[in-house]
């Protein structure tokens, strides 16, 4: 087994690509060991001292670390990527609709803005996931009120020093072509 590495605009992060499917549908992302319990390969990651989170999207891995060197980290991540992909295991254990609904559940806006979200989300899925998917991360709806779009920034995106750069003059001006009732975007 082949596995491919590539940066992301996050220092903090390193994308892994195992040449095979990591989740079939959907997203999951873990940002502590805790919340690895529902995740056989993401438990497996957080056992190596200095990774402090793990996104899973169709056919990658992002891992964020602390402090330490990627000359130190990345051995160890490829040889349990490796270990898990060659067990047979499920990337995700009975819990997996978890993130699922998460991404359901904490959407908000009102309901006369119905049509605005529906072209906001059409936007985003087609325009912006692609391209922030090409760097290791997600960025999801969460909400809209008095002009503001709320986003939700996962993987590589969370933290990454470029994400306000990404929101304000990308997403947000990208928004604002297309939806004029859009006139803010923030991260939550």
């Amino acid at each position: 087994m082949f596995i491919q590495t590539e940066a992301t605009p996050n220092p903090a992060t390193l994308k892994f690509l195992p040449g095979k499917v990591v989740m079939e549908s959907g997203t999951a992302e873990f940002r502590n060991a805790a919340d690895a319990d529902v995740s056989p390969l993401a438990a497996r990651l957080f056992e190596i001292p200095g990774v402090t989170g793990v996104y899973f999207g169709y056919d990658f891995i992002t891992v964020s670390k602390e402090e330490q060197e990627w000359q130190h980290l990345k051995p160890a991540i490829l040889g349990s990527i490796m270990e898990h992909f060659m067990s047979g295991k499920p990337v995700m254990g009975a819990s997996s609709s978890r993130e699922e609904e998460l991404d359901a559940g904490g959407e908000f806006f009102d309901e006369g803005d119905e049509t605005i979200v529906l072209t906001i989300k059409e936007l985003l899925d087609t325009r912006v996931r692609p391209a922030v998917a090409q760097d290791g991360g997600d960025i999801t709806f969460r909400g809209f009120r008095d002009g503001k779009v709320y986003l939700n920034m996962k993987g590589s995106c969370a933290g990454c020093p470029s994400s306000t750069a990404t929101l304000k003059h990308g997403v947000q001006n990208l928004l604002r072509h297309f939806v004029p009732e859009v006139q803010e975007v923030e991260a939550v």
